[in-house]
């Protein structure tokens, strides 16, 4: 009997203190984040880095999101793979720019949200064969914490798919965090 009042207790507790996410139809959102890279490319081990992203969402429906976003990260090669002759680690670039669809699921204050993207992506810098341009796609997975109606920070994970280059690129993932401020409520 005790642990039925106790979930009662805690479900009371947890609803009481719920607030709306405030997500709607037009709602704009124009934000920036930062954070984590990983590349595996043909013949090297896997590659760290980071970069950073600029992103811009608009609500179609209350749950349903154009998304909008471009970004770079910059990672870093080891030259002994896969550069006869080198030595250390060599730099490369890898740029996005990307649009698609995203679905919100409105929980209080907390926003988790998956979409795909597709999109176009450059590889270019010290660690590549010129400037390489790749067809691609994104699953995003995130959750955004909003701080006000015009203020949200959040985590952005996605899984990018550089598809005319996949054997070449064959994974490719960034974290990011972000904030996002948001109008048209």
């Amino acid at each position: 009997m005790k642990p039925r009042i106790a979930m009662v207790a805690a479900a009371v507790v947890a609803l009481a203190g719920a607030r709306e996410a405030h997500a709607f139809e037009r709602q704009h959102h124009l934000g920036f984040g930062g954070g984590f890279s990983l590349l595996k490319a043909e013949n090297t081990s896997l590659a760290p880095g980071g970069g950073g992203a600029l992103h811009y969402s608009y609500g179609l429906k209350d749950n349903l999101n154009l998304l909008v976003e471009g970004g770079t990260s910059v990672l870093s090669i080891p030259a002994t793979e896969g550069f006869a002759g080198a030595s250390g680690s060599r730099t490369l670039l890898l740029s996005h720019a990307a649009a698609g669809i995203g679905y919100s699921f409105d929980v209080v204050q907390w926003v988790p949200y998956v979409g795909l993207l597709g999109g176009g992506y450059l590889v270019h810098g010290p660690a590549s064969d010129g400037v390489v341009g790749a067809a691609g796609a994104q699953a995003a997975l995130g959750i955004d914490y909003q701080v006000s109606r015009s203020f949200s920070v959040g985590l952005a994970l996605r899984q990018h798919f550089l598809l005319s280059k996949i054997s070449t690129y064959p994974s490719y993932t960034t974290a990011f965090l972000r904030a996002e401020y948001v109008w048209g409520w």
